[in-house]
């Protein structure tokens, strides 16, 4: 399993910082959205219909069990939609009608406080507040 090197450390720990940093000034109205993609983009965070969307990579597929216990913390505490906000997305995803599987009709229900393992070996959180992101990337 790779090991983070002290150069890997600082260059997370900086990384997290220039995002809030670049976070705050977005949120204060001192940079555009376009000035605020690039970073927001780097770092895994990406716009879906109801909420930002994080992608987490885990290199070469391996994670330590300290590492998963900081990613079942990020679901449990941050992975927590509005609850009006998940109400609307959960009727829109029920007008959809239910899902066809090996011939039974079943329901989709959108799921809070969980994360998705990827087929690129990411992890990803679909309802993480974007006003939260830059205390989840001090998480990483």
């Amino acid at each position: 399993m790779y090991q983070y090197t002290e150069f890997d450390r600082q260059f997370v720990r900086a990384r997290a910082d220039q995002y809030r940093d670049q976070l705050t000034r977005w949120q204060a109205g001192d940079l555009s959205e376009d000035e605020f993609k690039p970073l927001r983009l780097q770092n895994g965070w990406y716009v879906q219909r109801y909420a930002p969307m994080l992608r987490v990579a885990v290199p070469y597929g391996e994670l330590s069990s300290a590492q998963v216990r900081v990613l079942a913390k990020i679901a449990r505490d941050y992975d927590q939609p509005n609850a009006e906000l998940f109400k609307d997305a959960q009727a829109k995803q029920d007008l959809l009608g239910p899902v066809l599987t090996g011939g039974l009709a079943i329901g989709s229900k959108l799921t809070a406080g969980y994360a998705h393992f990827t087929t690129r070996q990411n992890i990803q959180y679909n309802w993480i507040p974007l006003d939260k992101s830059a205390d989840v990337m001090d998480l990483l």
